[in-house]
């Protein structure tokens, strides 16, 4: 990974432009700069969740948790929107992916849907994306899945994404097919047992039925010429 002071270089916006960074690598070239040239070194892992450190550091507490979040992760949110071209929800997503603190939940238009469809979020009282708004979206998250708030809202998002639950969907129907195939499978394998099981006991008494000699007294209640009565009784 490259040091903010790798991408300081005057050369560094072009180059990001030719791989694909479009307006964004204006923002990253200037930030960098920022970094390098008004910071000392190692500032922005100095806004880590010390619960989460870098390698080769001891981990420490990281505070008390609060409905808007352990105080280190309000100051690395703070810090971080000093930076050029960042705002809130950039911010928390380097907060939360970046640097450590689960409780950062990046904020969008999208995820105000999700939280009042199916969080109870409240729809009169915001009826615009204010900062008002995104604080209170994000404080109600933590109040349901505390310090890991801002993961939750990562599956929660992804999952309601078209592509996402299209794949989910189709995958529930595959599992619901296989299950009512294994099922229909258990019903005709039961039935085969049984019928094995019942078909012999049927076979070895006619087999009985048929080999087993007359005895004198059938012979005679049995309606049959004299002829063959005759060899029946001598048999």
């Amino acid at each position: 990974m490259p040091k903010p002071s790798d991408l300081a270089h005057p050369s560094v916006e072009a180059h990001l432009r030719l791989l694909g960074f479009g307006y964004r690598a204006k923002y990253l070239y200037r930030t960098a700069v920022m970094i390098t040239k008004e910071h000392e070194p190692g500032w922005l892992d100095g806004l880590r969740n010390p619960e989460s450190p870098v390698r080769g550091c001891k981990i420490s507490s990281a505070g008390e948790m609060r409905p808007e979040g352990r105080e280190g992760y309000r100051t690395a949110h703070a810090e971080l929107l000093t930076l050029q071209g960042v705002g809130p929800k950039v911010a928390d997503c380097v907060c939360l992916m970046g640097l450590g603190w689960g409780e950062a939940v990046p904020v969008d238009t999208h995820v105000w849907q999700i939280a009042q469809r199916d969080y109870k979020f409240g729809k009169g009282k915001h009826r615009s994306l204010t900062q008002a708004t995104y604080d209170a979206i994000g404080n109600h998250f933590r109040s349901l899945w505390g310090q890991e708030a801002g993961w939750a809202h990562s599956v929660l998002f992804t999952a309601d994404l078209r592509v996402f639950s299209e794949r989910l969907t189709a995958k529930v129907d595959v599992l619901e097919v296989k299950k009512e195939e294994d099922e229909n499978n258990s019903r005709v394998e039961a039935h085969s047992e049984a019928h094995v099981d019942i078909k012999p006991e049927i076979k070895s008494e006619d087999a009985f039925e048929k080999k087993r000699p007359l005895a004198a007294d059938e012979v005679k209640a049995t309606p049959v010429s004299r002829k063959r009565r005759r060899v029946l009784t001598r048999i």
